[in-house]
This record gives structure tokens, sequence and C-alpha cells, in this order.
């Protein structure tokens, strides 16, 4: 028998120089949503990239003990959300 492949995601590098994001409430503004990125669910806080109707955003999932709490940068366009989640994965950004 096989072993299973390992299905970790990326994890998110932390500094303290980080630009703050803008995060908002997510609002529900699209009928469908494909998430095609996201980050190692084995820490509490997961990251996930967004794209519909040529717009990406970055959802951000928080895993606290008693709630989740999500929040959303806003929709832009692909190649400046693939910068924000570039920025996000290597610390830049936060």
């Amino acid at each position: 028998m096989s072993e299973l492949p390992d299905f970790h995601g990326p994890h998110v590098r932390h500094r303290a120089d980080a630009e703050v994001i803008d995060w908002c409430e997510p609002k529900q503004r699209f009928d469908r949503v494909r998430i095609r990125r996201h980050t190692c669910e084995c820490k509490a806080r997961v990251l996930e990239f967004c794209t519909t109707g040529g717009l990406a955003w970055v959802r951000r999932t928080d895993r606290l003990a008693d709630a989740c709490q999500v929040r959303e940068s806003h929709p832009q366009r692909t190649d400046e959300a693939e910068k924000l989640w570039r920025r996000l994965l290597n610390g830049e950004a936060r």
C-alpha cells in the first residue's frame, strides 16, 4: 500500500513591519466563487485566493477558540489580487 502525499499548502511568513491591509466584512456579492489557492490548514489563520467574473480577492479566516472570523480584501483585477497574495505569503502585508 502506498503512502498518501503530503497536502500541506504554503505557510504565511510574519514580519513586524508588514503593511496592514484594509480587511472588510464578507458580502454576498457573487453567485459563484472559485477558490484558486489556499494556505495550509494546519494554522489558525487560513487565506484563500478567490475569483469570479474577472475579479479576485483574498479571504482571511481566523479560527478562534470560540468562533471563526472571516474577512476579505476588496475585489480587484486578478493581477492586482495576485500581487496582494504574494505580499501576504511573503509577510510583506498582513
